[in-house]
């Protein structure tokens, strides 16, 4: 249907803007609502959203009237925002320009969150002496959380940086909306089932406490406490709390900080040995070297120089005690061998065959037995007579005596 009026956007924006400023309603009112989606720009300014149970509305709180703002704005209270309703041309945005709040009581998602927090903290599920710690080198990463969310496109992106051959087995889950929390839950008791990941990140990005209540549900508390492999939670941003980072082993403020937590770096580990390797090559051989010297000083101390010394005193000793021995032992030859020589020439002088070369002769009876005396024979017996030359046989005619011959 056509009127003939054929508007830019902008005339569209700025010609809505102007009827919310002529509105007298709208120029000033007070809204209440439960905070969502709190956060605090580096501006000063201030911006949520304020909701029902049938509607939300986007809220921004200036630097200048932030500053003037005594109440510490979070999520799920349920606040009195005073100030008035407009249109941001430029984007089309409608929202509520916040003056001054008052605090008009918690929200209920906030009262649960509380109700179950206490409770779970009865039950010892935030005690440390249940948190197990994280493995120093994991073989393996397990990562519960959606399959299209930016959280696991940052696991992967800062894992792949920091250790490129790392595993990486990720069990898919909703992680908003209903049933996201039992299918949280089951995937970490999946993940315990198949026993193949060493630690496990569990989380999503961030969000309003609606988007990341799923993780304040106590079947996912439950999953975490019974799980025996290290959880890691990284539920939203570093502002955000749920009950999952209460029960988690421990807490990351956002899933590429969880990575970095669990993924040590490759560069890193390889440095760490080199030096380990060095620092122990060092080591052998200052021992060595402080061996050596210690030897050295042992070896020239007194203790171990005087047997060195004794030793080689009694080495000396041997070696003059066999000087003397060889020399005494010579001159004993020398003596006997002199003395050998007068013997023999003794012997010699009285042997028989000298005697017969001196003219004389031997007698020998017929028994063989050499007749030193004449007295020995008797006519008739017949002896022989050796000579130097050679022997004759003989028959003794007479026997006569020294001093008794005829």
């Amino acid at each position: 249907m056509e009127n003939g009026y054929v508007l830019s956007v902008t005339q569209l924006n700025d010609y809505v803007a102007s009827l919310f400023q002529r509105d007298a309603l709208l120029r000033g009112l007070s809204v209440r609502g439960e905070v969502s989606g709190f956060k605090r720009h580096s501006s000063g300014h201030i911006y949520f959203t304020l909701k029902d149970a049938g509607a939300l509305v986007r809220c921004v709180m200036f630097r200048q009237d932030a500053i003037k703002c005594s109440i510490p704005i979070s999520d799920g209270m349920e606040l009195i925002a005073d100030g008035h309703a407009a249109l941001y041309a430029r984007d089309g945005q409608y929202q509520f320009y916040v003056k001054a709040v008052r605090q008009a009581g918690e929200g209920e998602l906030y009262r649960r969150f509380l109700m179950l927090k206490t409770r779970l903290q009865a039950r010892g599920f935030f005690d440390e002496a249940h948190k197990k710690p994280l493995p120093e080198l994991p073989r393996c990463i397990g990562i519960v959380t959606s399959q299209s969310g930016a959280a696991v496109r940052d696991i992967i992106s800062i894992t792949r940086r920091r250790f490129p051959g790392m595993n990486l087995l990720l069990c898919p889950v909703a992680v908003q909306g209903a049933g996201a929390a039992e299918e949280i839950a089951e995937g970490i008791r999946c993940m315990n089932r198949l026993k193949r990941a060493d630690v496990l990140i569990v989380g999503r990005g961030g969000g309003s406490l609606e988007d990341l209540w799923a993780f304040n549900e106590e079947c996912v508390a439950e999953a975490i406490y019974d799980s025996q492999i290290p959880v890691v939670s990284a539920v939203g941003h570093e502002t955000d709390f749920s009950i999952a980072d209460f029960v988690a082993d421990l807490r990351a403020p956002t899933p590429s900080a969880a990575a970095e937590l669990c993924v040590p770096e490759y560069d890193s580990l390889l440095s760490t040995l080199e030096s380990m390797r060095e620092a122990l090559a060092d080591a052998a051989h200052s021992c060595l070297m402080r061996q050596k010297m210690r030897i050295n000083a042992i070896a020239q101390s007194s203790a171990f120089a005087l047997p060195v010394h004794q030793l080689s005193n009694a080495r000396h000793a041997t070696q003059d005690a066999q000087r003397r021995l060889d020399a005494a032992a010579h001159g004993a030859l020398s003596a006997a061998s002199r003395s050998y020589g007068v013997l023999s020439s003794k012997l010699e002088a009285l042997s028989p065959a000298h005697t017969l070369a001196r003219g004389f002769a031997l007698v020998q009876k017929e028994n063989g037995e050499y007749c030193g005396k004449a007295e020995t024979l008797s006519p008739h017996d017949v002896v022989r007579i050796l000579f130097q030359d050679g022997d004759v046989q003989a028959t003794v005619n007479a026997v006569s005596q020294t001093g008794k011959r005829d």
